[in-house]
């Protein structure tokens, strides 16, 4: 049975950043799109297809490329403190308390907001797996999940990181990389830092990565005091990566740094060499005051971007366009350049290019074989004033409308949001859920 989809407006997010008018999409059984193109070029429909005539536009579904979305019910708790200080005084200690039903009511709750601002796919660094995952299937998104691996005071309650890193190795090798309605579900490896973990572990799981295709997602380079000794011994974090065979040029495999704020011309060389992605997170690194990465520099050096989030306990939202607009605002201001970061390129690096930047190709675009996941915005809105105007509406979209007119989206072909609510979870429920969870941590 094939769902078709119509709108007055696509925007397929392929490189060109092109608006295709009076759209079609067409979703086949298996959830995945078997056509995108103008009504006039679209095939000829089966007599059992379903059709849904929309107004507004069509875009992929965000994907937000670095997030801890259970710490909703962390929300707010040390907003006022430098990131070490902010890691060790509060949140550890907070997270020290959260079960496993603490963990699944966050993302619920953090699923429903992402998928509100159109989000659909986010790349988690967290615990309790089964958590996540069944919280992710009940809303009915999309998620990368690379659990913890972690060997930092207090963490020794869930294992030693050696524990960690088998038990994500034995799950990849029992349920396989991807599983999952849609292939909602994608596991890798979450090695939380290098100022975290002893230095053998760092291409221990690099290798057990590599062995299975996974991503292998940690923090670098965050703060300038995150990792003084590592810095002192190896130059830099980066440096320290590719010493101890993490990176390897020869297989490099699929690596995703988190934050990437204080790296020299040395250090962003070796990731343009080792094929690292940076998932580019400006809201927490902005306000934790851990300084602004050199997006422009990582750009030029052919270095794979995304943006993210990062967790809602640093940066207090999960609306992945807030984030674009702050990257295309402090990219100008580094620069000097009011044409650097278009409208188009913040578009496509929370679609398509955020997507590549995590290694799939399946998600960030309206193109055939790849997974329908799908965001309808409404432009009956004033930011939407000409709609005429190809750019312009790219450019109000992105700068002006973004997630609050998003209404229905699409995951791997099921409706999960309709008129801007969940149809899988009650919201209501799932914000009452979070706030017992983050009650109790505040009166613990």
């Amino acid at each position: 049975m094939v769902t078709r989809l119509a709108a007055p407006v696509l925007l397929p997010c392929d490189l060109s950043c092109s608006v295709v008018r009076d759209g079609v999409l067409d979703i086949a059984a298996d959830g995945r799109i078997a056509w995108c193109g103008p009504r006039s070029a679209a095939p000829a429909l089966p007599a059992s297809a379903t059709v849904r005539e929309l107004d507004g536009l069509l875009l992929p579904g965000l994907v937000n490329a670095h997030c801890h979305t259970p710490m909703t019910v962390l929300r707010g708790m040390g907003g006022d403190l430098p990131l070490m200080r902010w890691l060790t005084e509060v949140m550890w200690p907070a997270e020290a308390k959260l079960d496993a039903s603490d963990v699944r009511a966050g993302m619920v709750l953090g699923c429903v907001e992402m998928l509100r601002a159109g989000v659909t796919t986010s790349v988690e660094m967290y615990f309790f797996t089964d958590a996540v995952t069944d919280a992710v299937l009940a809303a009915g998104s999309r998620v990368l999940l690379t659990p913890g691996i972690i060997a930092a005071p207090g963490w020794d309650r869930l294992g030693a990181w050696q524990q960690m890193l088998a038990e994500v190795s034995a799950r990849i090798d029992a349920d396989g990389l991807r599983h999952g309605p849609g292939e909602r579900i994608e596991l890798g490896y979450g090695p939380h830092a290098a100022y975290t973990l002893p230095a053998e572990a760092l291409p221990a799981v690099a290798e057990e990565a590599r062995e299975r295709g996974a991503l292998m997602h940690l923090h670098l380079a965050e703060t300038t005091g995150e990792d003084t000794a590592q810095r002192a011994e190896y130059g830099s974090v980066p440096r320290m990566l590719a010493a101890l065979g993490a990176l390897r040029a020869d297989s490099p495999g699929r690596v995703l740094a988190a934050h990437a704020v204080h790296l020299d011309a040395e250090d962003i060389a070796l990731l343009a060499r080792h094929r690292v992605a940076v998932a580019h997170c400006p809201g927490s690194n902005a306000k934790l005051a851990a300084g602004t990465a050199p997006v422009m520099a990582l750009r030029r050096a052919g270095v794979p971007l995304a943006l993210g989030t990062d967790g809602p306990a640093s940066s207090d939202d999960l609306d992945l366009w807030a984030h674009a607009r702050l990257a295309g605002r402090l990219a100008r201001l580094a620069s000097g350049n009011a044409a650097e970061l278009t409208a188009a390129d913040l578009l496509l690096l929370s679609t398509r290019l955020g997507a590549a930047a995590i290694g799939r190709d399946d998600l960030g675009a309206l193109e055939p074989g790849r997974w329908a996941d799908v965001v309808h915005v409404s432009t009956d809105d004033p930011a939407f004033l000409n709609l005429d105007d190809d750019g312009g509406l790219v450019s109000n979209l992105v700068w002006a409308g973004g997630g609050r007119l998003v209404r229905d989206v699409w995951v791997a072909g099921d409706q999960v949001l309709a008129e801007g609510e969940p149809t899988r979870v009650d919201r209501g429920q799932a914000q009452a859920d979070a706030r017992a969870v983050a009650a109790r941590l505040r009166a613990s």
